[in-house]
Protein backbone atom coordinates (compact mmCIF):
# COMPACT_ATOMS: atom_id res chain seq x y z
CA UNK A 1 0.00 0.00 0.00
CA UNK A 2 2.85 2.37 0.82
CA UNK A 3 4.17 2.32 -2.72
CA UNK A 4 0.88 3.79 -3.98
CA UNK A 5 0.80 6.68 -1.50
CA UNK A 6 2.68 9.13 -3.79
CA UNK A 7 0.28 8.35 -6.65
CA UNK A 8 -2.76 8.77 -4.39
CA UNK A 9 -1.41 12.08 -3.08
CA UNK A 10 -0.83 13.32 -6.63
CA UNK A 11 -4.35 12.38 -7.76
CA UNK A 12 -5.94 14.02 -4.72
CA UNK A 13 -3.94 17.22 -5.19
CA UNK A 14 -4.95 17.47 -8.85
CA UNK A 15 -8.58 16.71 -8.00
CA UNK A 16 -8.74 19.48 -5.41
CA UNK A 17 -7.50 21.99 -7.97
CA UNK A 18 -9.09 20.81 -11.20
CA UNK A 19 -12.59 20.02 -9.90
CA UNK A 20 -13.49 23.64 -9.01
CA UNK A 21 -11.84 24.87 -12.20
CA UNK A 22 -13.86 22.41 -14.28
CA UNK A 23 -17.06 23.70 -12.66
CA UNK A 24 -15.99 27.26 -13.33
CA UNK A 25 -15.23 26.41 -16.94
CA UNK A 26 -18.68 24.81 -17.31
CA UNK A 27 -20.31 27.88 -15.86
CA UNK A 28 -18.37 30.08 -18.27
CA UNK A 29 -19.34 28.24 -21.45
CA UNK A 30 -22.50 30.27 -22.21
CA UNK A 31 -20.33 33.39 -22.38
CA UNK A 32 -18.24 31.99 -25.21
CA UNK A 33 -18.75 33.49 -28.62
CA UNK A 34 -20.44 31.28 -31.15
CA UNK A 35 -17.89 32.38 -33.71
CA UNK A 36 -15.08 30.77 -31.74
CA UNK A 37 -14.55 27.13 -30.92
CA UNK A 38 -12.02 27.84 -28.16
CA UNK A 39 -13.08 26.76 -24.68
CA UNK A 40 -13.24 29.50 -22.01
CA UNK A 41 -11.01 27.28 -19.91
CA UNK A 42 -8.36 27.19 -22.65
CA UNK A 43 -6.30 29.92 -20.90
CA UNK A 44 -5.85 27.55 -17.97
CA UNK A 45 -4.64 24.80 -20.32
CA UNK A 46 -2.26 27.31 -21.91
CA UNK A 47 -1.04 28.37 -18.47
CA UNK A 48 -0.17 24.77 -17.57
CA UNK A 49 1.94 24.51 -20.73
CA UNK A 50 3.51 27.92 -20.06
CA UNK A 51 4.46 27.11 -16.46
CA UNK A 52 5.80 23.69 -17.45
CA UNK A 53 7.86 25.21 -20.25
CA UNK A 54 9.32 27.87 -17.96
CA UNK A 55 10.14 25.19 -15.38
CA UNK A 56 12.03 23.11 -17.96
CA UNK A 57 14.31 26.05 -18.72
CA UNK A 58 13.54 29.09 -16.51
CA UNK A 59 15.70 31.70 -18.23
CA UNK A 60 14.88 30.57 -21.76
CA UNK A 61 11.20 30.04 -20.95
CA UNK A 62 10.76 33.34 -19.15
CA UNK A 63 12.71 35.28 -21.78
CA UNK A 64 10.84 33.70 -24.70
CA UNK A 65 7.47 34.11 -22.98
CA UNK A 66 8.22 37.77 -22.24
CA UNK A 67 9.41 38.38 -25.80
CA UNK A 68 6.22 36.80 -27.15
CA UNK A 69 4.02 39.01 -24.98
CA UNK A 70 6.00 42.05 -26.06
CA UNK A 71 5.68 41.06 -29.72
CA UNK A 72 1.90 40.58 -29.70
CA UNK A 73 1.28 43.86 -27.82
CA UNK A 74 -0.53 46.29 -30.10
CA UNK A 75 1.28 49.56 -29.37
CA UNK A 76 3.74 51.27 -27.06
CA UNK A 77 1.11 51.88 -24.41
CA UNK A 78 0.22 48.19 -24.27
CA UNK A 79 3.90 47.24 -24.13
CA UNK A 80 4.55 49.70 -21.31
CA UNK A 81 1.77 48.02 -19.29
CA UNK A 82 3.35 44.56 -19.63
CA UNK A 83 4.99 42.92 -16.59
CA UNK A 84 8.74 43.36 -16.07
CA UNK A 85 9.70 40.05 -17.65
CA UNK A 86 8.00 41.13 -20.90
CA UNK A 87 10.12 44.29 -21.17
CA UNK A 88 13.01 44.43 -23.63
CA UNK A 89 15.47 45.28 -20.85
CA UNK A 90 14.84 41.83 -19.36
CA UNK A 91 14.04 39.36 -22.11
CA UNK A 92 16.74 40.52 -24.53
CA UNK A 93 19.66 40.07 -22.07
CA UNK A 94 18.06 36.84 -20.86
CA UNK A 95 18.00 35.37 -24.36
CA UNK A 96 21.58 36.55 -24.95
CA UNK A 97 22.71 34.68 -21.82
CA UNK A 98 20.88 31.59 -23.09
CA UNK A 99 22.72 31.95 -26.40
CA UNK A 100 26.08 32.18 -24.63
CA UNK A 101 25.29 29.02 -22.64
CA UNK A 102 24.34 27.24 -25.87
CA UNK A 103 27.63 28.32 -27.46
CA UNK A 104 29.50 27.05 -24.41
CA UNK A 105 27.86 23.64 -24.78
CA UNK A 106 28.41 23.62 -28.55
CA UNK A 107 32.16 24.13 -28.16
CA UNK A 108 32.33 22.06 -24.97
CA UNK A 109 33.63 19.00 -26.80
CA UNK A 110 36.87 20.79 -27.69
CA UNK A 111 37.26 22.81 -24.46
CA UNK A 112 39.39 21.24 -21.69
CA UNK A 113 37.37 20.27 -18.58
CA UNK A 114 39.44 22.62 -16.44
CA UNK A 115 38.23 25.60 -18.49
CA UNK A 116 34.66 24.47 -19.05
CA UNK A 117 33.83 23.37 -15.51
CA UNK A 118 33.78 26.90 -14.00
CA UNK A 119 31.34 27.91 -16.75
CA UNK A 120 29.16 24.91 -15.90
CA UNK A 121 29.15 26.04 -12.27
CA UNK A 122 28.05 29.54 -13.28
CA UNK A 123 25.27 28.12 -15.48
CA UNK A 124 24.05 25.92 -12.63
CA UNK A 125 23.93 28.95 -10.32
CA UNK A 126 22.10 30.91 -13.02
CA UNK A 127 19.54 28.12 -13.35
CA UNK A 128 18.92 28.19 -9.60
CA UNK A 129 18.57 31.97 -9.52
CA UNK A 130 16.28 32.19 -12.55
CA UNK A 131 14.22 29.32 -11.13
CA UNK A 132 13.70 31.21 -7.86
CA UNK A 133 12.75 34.37 -9.76
CA UNK A 134 10.28 32.50 -11.97
CA UNK A 135 8.73 30.64 -9.01
CA UNK A 136 8.37 33.82 -6.99
CA UNK A 137 7.14 36.21 -9.66
CA UNK A 138 6.39 34.86 -13.14
CA UNK A 139 4.44 31.72 -12.18
CA UNK A 140 2.16 33.38 -9.56
CA UNK A 141 1.47 36.27 -11.94
CA UNK A 142 0.58 33.87 -14.77
CA UNK A 143 -1.69 31.65 -12.66
CA UNK A 144 -3.38 34.63 -11.00
CA UNK A 145 -4.12 36.17 -14.40
CA UNK A 146 -5.66 32.90 -15.57
CA UNK A 147 -7.87 32.67 -12.48
CA UNK A 148 -9.18 36.17 -13.17
CA UNK A 149 -9.99 35.16 -16.75
CA UNK A 150 -11.91 32.10 -15.55
CA UNK A 151 -13.84 34.05 -12.92
CA UNK A 152 -14.51 36.84 -15.40
CA UNK A 153 -15.94 34.37 -17.89
CA UNK A 154 -18.14 32.81 -15.22
CA UNK A 155 -19.29 36.25 -14.11
CA UNK A 156 -20.21 37.10 -17.70
CA UNK A 157 -22.20 33.89 -17.92
CA UNK A 158 -24.02 34.89 -14.73
CA UNK A 159 -25.64 37.78 -16.61
CA UNK A 160 -26.52 35.71 -19.67
CA UNK A 161 -29.73 33.95 -20.58
CA UNK A 162 -28.58 30.36 -19.99
CA UNK A 163 -27.44 30.10 -16.38
CA UNK A 164 -25.78 26.97 -15.08
CA UNK A 165 -23.10 25.69 -12.71
CA UNK A 166 -21.43 28.37 -10.62
CA UNK A 167 -23.39 31.02 -12.52
CA UNK A 168 -26.45 30.02 -10.48
CA UNK A 169 -24.49 30.94 -7.37
CA UNK A 170 -23.92 34.49 -8.67
CA UNK A 171 -20.17 34.02 -8.82
CA UNK A 172 -19.62 37.48 -10.30
CA UNK A 173 -21.47 39.19 -7.48
CA UNK A 174 -19.58 37.24 -4.85
CA UNK A 175 -16.19 37.96 -6.50
CA UNK A 176 -14.64 34.55 -5.93
CA UNK A 177 -11.43 35.38 -7.81
CA UNK A 178 -9.47 35.16 -4.56
CA UNK A 179 -10.65 31.58 -4.05
CA UNK A 180 -9.70 30.49 -7.57
CA UNK A 181 -6.32 32.24 -7.17
CA UNK A 182 -5.83 30.50 -3.83
CA UNK A 183 -6.23 27.20 -5.68
CA UNK A 184 -4.32 27.92 -8.86
CA UNK A 185 -1.31 29.91 -7.62
CA UNK A 186 -0.03 27.34 -5.06
CA UNK A 187 -0.72 24.56 -7.54
CA UNK A 188 1.19 26.44 -10.24
CA UNK A 189 4.17 27.01 -7.92
CA UNK A 190 4.18 23.35 -6.83
CA UNK A 191 3.90 22.21 -10.44
CA UNK A 192 6.79 24.50 -11.37
CA UNK A 193 8.94 23.29 -8.45
CA UNK A 194 8.55 19.61 -9.34
CA UNK A 195 9.35 20.08 -13.03
CA UNK A 196 12.14 22.58 -12.36
CA UNK A 197 13.85 20.23 -9.94
CA UNK A 198 13.81 17.42 -12.51
CA UNK A 199 15.08 19.78 -15.20
CA UNK A 200 17.73 21.25 -12.91
CA UNK A 201 19.08 17.73 -12.44
CA UNK A 202 20.26 17.99 -16.05
CA UNK A 203 22.42 20.98 -15.09
CA UNK A 204 23.94 18.92 -12.29
CA UNK A 205 24.59 16.02 -14.66
CA UNK A 206 26.35 18.48 -16.98
CA UNK A 207 28.32 19.71 -13.99
CA UNK A 208 29.44 16.17 -13.21
CA UNK A 209 29.97 15.01 -16.77
CA UNK A 210 33.59 14.96 -17.95
CA UNK A 211 32.70 15.12 -21.67
CA UNK A 212 31.29 18.05 -23.59
CA UNK A 213 29.48 15.71 -26.00
CA UNK A 214 27.33 14.38 -23.14
CA UNK A 215 26.62 17.93 -22.03
CA UNK A 216 25.42 18.91 -25.50
CA UNK A 217 23.22 15.80 -25.75
CA UNK A 218 21.58 16.47 -22.37
CA UNK A 219 20.99 20.12 -23.19
CA UNK A 220 19.61 19.24 -26.66
CA UNK A 221 17.17 16.74 -25.13
CA UNK A 222 15.85 19.35 -22.69
CA UNK A 223 15.57 22.02 -25.36
CA UNK A 224 13.87 19.54 -27.68
CA UNK A 225 11.25 18.77 -25.02
CA UNK A 226 10.66 22.48 -24.52
CA UNK A 227 10.28 22.97 -28.27
CA UNK A 228 7.85 20.05 -28.56
CA UNK A 229 5.78 21.42 -25.69
CA UNK A 230 5.66 24.88 -27.27
CA UNK A 231 4.70 23.50 -30.68
CA UNK A 232 2.00 21.25 -29.22
CA UNK A 233 0.52 24.06 -27.14
CA UNK A 234 0.44 26.38 -30.16
CA UNK A 235 -1.46 23.78 -32.19
CA UNK A 236 -3.97 22.94 -29.47
CA UNK A 237 -3.86 24.21 -25.85
CA UNK A 238 -5.36 20.98 -24.51
CA UNK A 239 -2.79 18.85 -26.31
CA UNK A 240 -0.10 21.03 -24.78
CA UNK A 241 -1.70 20.68 -21.34
CA UNK A 242 -1.87 16.90 -21.76
CA UNK A 243 1.84 16.71 -22.66
CA UNK A 244 2.60 19.02 -19.74
CA UNK A 245 0.73 16.75 -17.33
CA UNK A 246 2.77 13.79 -18.57
CA UNK A 247 5.95 15.77 -17.87
CA UNK A 248 4.64 16.76 -14.44
CA UNK A 249 3.77 13.16 -13.48
CA UNK A 250 7.16 11.87 -14.64
CA UNK A 251 8.93 14.66 -12.74
CA UNK A 252 6.85 13.90 -9.65
CA UNK A 253 7.91 10.28 -9.53
CA UNK A 254 11.54 11.25 -10.24
CA UNK A 255 11.49 13.94 -7.54
CA UNK A 256 13.59 11.91 -5.07
CA UNK A 257 16.35 11.35 -7.62
CA UNK A 258 16.14 14.98 -8.74
CA UNK A 259 16.19 16.29 -5.16
CA UNK A 260 19.38 14.41 -4.35
CA UNK A 261 21.01 15.68 -7.52
CA UNK A 262 19.86 19.23 -6.77
CA UNK A 263 21.32 18.99 -3.26
CA UNK A 264 24.57 17.66 -4.69
CA UNK A 265 24.73 20.45 -7.27
CA UNK A 266 23.95 23.15 -4.71
CA UNK A 267 26.72 22.06 -2.36
CA UNK A 268 29.13 21.53 -5.26
CA UNK A 269 28.51 25.06 -6.58
CA UNK A 270 28.79 26.62 -3.12
CA UNK A 271 32.06 24.89 -2.34
CA UNK A 272 33.48 25.61 -5.79
CA UNK A 273 32.34 29.23 -6.06
CA UNK A 274 33.43 30.21 -2.52
CA UNK A 275 36.69 28.23 -2.69
CA UNK A 276 35.68 26.68 0.61
CA UNK A 277 38.51 24.14 0.57
CA UNK A 278 40.99 26.87 1.56
CA UNK A 279 39.26 27.53 4.90
CA UNK A 280 37.86 24.04 5.53
CA UNK A 281 39.36 21.63 8.05
CA UNK A 282 38.02 18.05 8.09
CA UNK A 283 36.86 16.60 11.39
CA UNK A 284 38.51 13.67 13.05
CA UNK A 285 35.25 11.78 12.52
CA UNK A 286 31.64 12.44 11.46
CA UNK A 287 32.34 14.23 8.15
CA UNK A 288 29.61 15.20 5.69
CA UNK A 289 29.66 13.58 2.25
CA UNK A 290 27.46 11.89 -0.35
CA UNK A 291 26.68 8.22 -0.78
CA UNK A 292 28.03 6.66 -3.95
CA UNK A 293 26.32 4.06 -6.08
CA UNK A 294 27.42 1.00 -4.11
CA UNK A 295 26.13 1.54 -0.58
CA UNK A 296 23.36 -1.05 -0.01
CA UNK A 297 19.96 0.38 0.83
CA UNK A 298 21.01 4.02 0.34
CA UNK A 299 20.10 5.95 -2.84
CA UNK A 300 23.08 7.45 -4.71
CA UNK A 301 24.07 11.00 -3.72
CA UNK A 302 22.24 10.86 -0.40
CA UNK A 303 23.75 13.53 1.85
CA UNK A 304 24.86 12.40 5.29
CA UNK A 305 27.76 11.73 7.66
CA UNK A 306 30.34 8.98 7.70
CA UNK A 307 31.09 7.60 11.17
CA UNK A 308 33.97 5.37 12.25
CA UNK A 309 32.80 3.44 15.29
CA UNK A 310 35.18 2.37 18.11
CA UNK A 311 34.67 -1.21 16.92
CA UNK A 312 36.32 -0.33 13.60
CA UNK A 313 33.07 -0.51 11.60
CA UNK A 314 31.79 2.30 9.39
CA UNK A 315 28.23 3.64 9.46
CA UNK A 316 26.50 6.20 7.27
CA UNK A 317 23.99 8.45 9.05
CA UNK A 318 21.50 10.43 6.95
CA UNK A 319 18.03 11.98 6.88
CA UNK A 320 15.84 11.19 3.83
CA UNK A 321 14.83 14.48 2.16
CA UNK A 322 17.20 16.15 4.69
CA UNK A 323 14.48 16.40 7.37
CA UNK A 324 12.90 12.99 7.92
CA UNK A 325 13.97 10.80 10.90
CA UNK A 326 17.61 9.77 11.01
CA UNK A 327 18.62 6.47 9.44
CA UNK A 328 21.81 4.49 9.93
CA UNK A 329 23.28 2.30 7.19
CA UNK A 330 26.24 -0.03 7.83
CA UNK A 331 29.09 0.28 5.34
CA UNK A 332 30.11 -3.19 4.10
CA UNK A 333 33.82 -2.45 4.00
CA UNK A 334 36.83 -2.81 6.24
CA UNK A 335 39.42 -0.06 6.79
CA UNK A 336 41.99 -2.10 4.86
CA UNK A 337 39.80 -2.17 1.73
CA UNK A 338 39.06 1.55 1.60
CA UNK A 339 41.03 4.31 -0.12
CA UNK A 340 40.51 7.92 -1.16
CA UNK A 341 40.44 8.47 -4.91
CA UNK A 342 41.75 11.96 -5.65
CA UNK A 343 40.16 13.53 -8.71
CA UNK A 344 40.48 16.81 -10.55
CA UNK A 345 37.29 18.33 -9.09
CA UNK A 346 35.62 15.61 -7.03
CA UNK A 347 37.35 13.04 -4.88
CA UNK A 348 35.76 9.82 -3.70
CA UNK A 349 36.09 7.01 -1.18
CA UNK A 350 36.50 3.73 -3.02
CA UNK A 351 36.37 0.16 -1.88
CA UNK A 352 38.51 -2.50 -3.49
CA UNK A 353 36.25 -4.79 -5.47
CA UNK A 354 33.13 -2.65 -4.98
CA UNK A 355 33.91 0.73 -6.54
CA UNK A 356 32.74 4.13 -5.33
CA UNK A 357 31.27 4.12 -1.83
CA UNK A 358 31.16 7.87 -1.17
CA UNK A 359 31.62 11.15 -3.04
CA UNK A 360 33.45 14.01 -1.33
CA UNK A 361 32.26 17.60 -1.95
CA UNK A 362 34.84 20.00 -3.48
CA UNK A 363 35.69 21.37 -0.02
CA UNK A 364 37.67 18.16 0.61
CA UNK A 365 39.94 18.78 -2.37
CA UNK A 366 43.44 18.95 -0.97
CA UNK A 367 42.38 17.23 2.27
CA UNK A 368 42.37 13.67 0.94
CA UNK A 369 45.37 12.66 3.03
CA UNK A 370 43.62 13.85 6.19
CA UNK A 371 40.45 11.89 5.41
CA UNK A 372 42.40 8.72 4.70
CA UNK A 373 44.34 9.09 7.94
CA UNK A 374 41.40 9.98 10.22
CA UNK A 375 39.29 7.11 8.91
CA UNK A 376 42.22 4.69 9.05
CA UNK A 377 41.96 3.72 5.39
CA UNK A 378 44.55 1.15 4.50
CA UNK A 379 44.57 2.09 0.81
CA UNK A 380 45.68 5.66 1.47
CA UNK A 381 45.22 8.14 -1.37
CA UNK A 382 45.19 7.19 -5.04
CA UNK A 383 44.91 9.18 -8.22
CA UNK A 384 41.44 8.60 -9.68
CA UNK A 385 40.86 8.94 -13.41
CA UNK A 386 38.12 8.26 -15.93
CA UNK A 387 37.09 4.74 -16.79
CA UNK A 388 34.70 3.38 -19.36
CA UNK A 389 31.99 5.73 -20.61
CA UNK A 390 29.29 3.27 -19.61
CA UNK A 391 30.50 3.19 -16.01
CA UNK A 392 30.52 6.99 -15.86
CA UNK A 393 26.99 7.20 -17.21
CA UNK A 394 25.81 4.65 -14.64
CA UNK A 395 27.34 6.75 -11.87
CA UNK A 396 25.77 9.98 -13.15
CA UNK A 397 22.30 8.51 -13.50
CA UNK A 398 22.39 6.63 -10.22
CA UNK A 399 22.86 3.05 -11.36
CA UNK A 400 23.24 0.65 -8.48
CA UNK A 401 26.16 -1.05 -10.19
CA UNK A 402 28.12 2.15 -10.80
CA UNK A 403 31.79 1.61 -10.15
CA UNK A 404 33.51 4.65 -11.62
CA UNK A 405 35.66 7.18 -9.89
CA UNK A 406 34.63 10.77 -10.51
CA UNK A 407 36.98 13.21 -12.15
Amino acid sequence: MRRFLPLIALVLAMSVVFAPLAIAATAAKPAASSASDRSPAAPFATAISTVTGIAISPLLGTGAYGAYQWWIAKDRTARAALPWYAQVKFWLPALLVVGLCAAKDAFGAVVPPGLKKPLDVLETIENKFSGLVAAGAVVPFTMSAVSKVLVGSAAAADHGVNLSGLAMLHLGAADMSWLVSALTVPFGVAMFAVVWMASHAINVLILLSPWGAIDAALKAARTGLLGLLTLTASINPWMGAGLSLIVIVVAYFASGWAFRLTTFGTIFCWDFFTVRRKRFIPRENDNKLFAGGNLPGVPPRTYGRLLLQPTGNYEFMYRPWLWLPVKMAPVPASPESLAVGKGLFISSIICEGSGTMFLLPPRYHGHEETIAREYQMGGGVRDAGLRKAWSVMQELFGGAAAKTQMV
